[in-house]
């Protein structure tokens, strides 16, 4: 798959997901690579995208908080990890025709920090992937190994 700017091919594992021979999952992401590369592939292909930065989180509450700003989640978010856990399963205050793409960056000082939250976090992102997997808006979450490097958010 190639960039719609001709920046290049979109690493095979996210355009495997992107184009439906692979099921969405969660992915690595080269730390060379501007995030916003995936964010236009997964838009091109029909998917909606947001990022979760957490560059400087380092306790739940701003984790939560983060969450809530960048994937626009609704009122009702009672920012909680069973909180979380329903608005990644029910979708329905954020529709998509296509998938859905995530985009972490900045996670790993934050895993670092708190790392018991953490392991709570892979297990809610593992359920919402599997919860969506067989769908056709599957969710597919990119662990972005570099700084965040992107340009604009959006809701999942």
């Amino acid at each position: 798959m190639r960039l719609p700017d001709g920046g290049g091919s979109v690493p095979r594992p996210l355009a495997a997901v992107l184009d439906g021979s692979t099921p969405p999952g969660v992915l690595s992401w080269p730390a060379e690579r501007p995030v916003d590369d995936a964010l236009a592939a997964a838009r091109d292909s029909g998917w909606s995208g947001a990022v979760l930065d957490l560059e400087g989180a380092a306790d739940k509450a701003e984790f939560m908080e983060r969450c809530a700003r960048a994937l626009r989640l609704p009122h009702w978010f009672g920012r909680n990890w069973d909180a979380l856990a329903d608005c990644l399963t029910d979708l329905s205050w954020c529709p998509a025709e296509g998938g859905r793409l995530l985009v972490l960056t900045g996670w790993q000082g934050y895993a670092a920090a708190v790392p018991e939250e953490w392991r709570v976090f892979e297990g809610v992102l593992a359920d919402a992937v599997g919860y969506w997997r067989e769908t056709d808006t599957g969710l597919t979450v990119i662990m972005a190994r570099g700084p965040a490097r992107r340009g604009r958010q959006g809701a999942l």
